[in-house]
């Protein structure tokens, strides 16, 4: 019985060797992010995105850059320089609004939803056809009890989490 359970831990072992060697033969190489980096981009670099919304968090901007660069240093094996990277982004927060989001029966608003709104003007130098101008936006909804000074921070780390993954998948799509 032990000898059938070894056989078939081998068969299983070899297949899925196969299968796996397989997936990285067809798509021309593997990483862990899931996206596979052209071989000839070696650089990236991120410009100050300034805080153009009606409504400004005073460290938003910052907040924004620090994490969108932290995500591809530690996402990718590019190498962040100062301008001019093989895929560069620049842009600006053009929205940060907290609005009602939901009401109770007696008309009283039970929650409330922080907004942030980005541009951002992707340059793939090696690859221009896959450059891009998106607009990207996320929200948070937080209990309207609470001051949004109160939680401000912690909400704009949530959302720019968010914001900053999208674009990561945006750039990194036709990789």
């Amino acid at each position: 019985m032990k000898k059938i359970f070894n056989h078939i831990f081998a068969v299983a072992l070899l297949l899925g060797s196969v299968l796996f060697s397989g997936c990285i033969f067809m798509t021309g190489g593997y990483s862990l992010s899931g996206a596979s980096i052209p071989e000839a981009a070696k650089t990236f670099s991120v410009a100050y995105f300034p805080n153009n919304a009606p409504m400004v968090s005073p460290t938003l901007s910052t907040t924004f850059v620090e994490a969108l660069k932290d995500k591809f240093s530690r996402q990718t094996k590019l190498q962040l320089v100062e301008e001019g990277g093989d895929f560069a982004f620049e842009g600006e927060i053009v929205g940060y609004s907290s609005v009602t989001a939901s009401v109770s029966g007696d008309d009283y608003a039970l929650l409330n939803r922080l907004t942030i709104t980005v541009k951002v003007n992707f340059t793939n130098a090696i690859n221009p056809d896959d450059s891009f101008n998106q607009t990207f936006k996320a929200y948070a909804d937080y209990d309207s009890t609470t001051l949004l000074t109160d939680i401000q921070s912690e909400l704009d780390a949530e959302i720019v989490e968010q914001i900053v993954h999208d674009i990561y998948q945006a750039a990194a799509s036709n990789w």
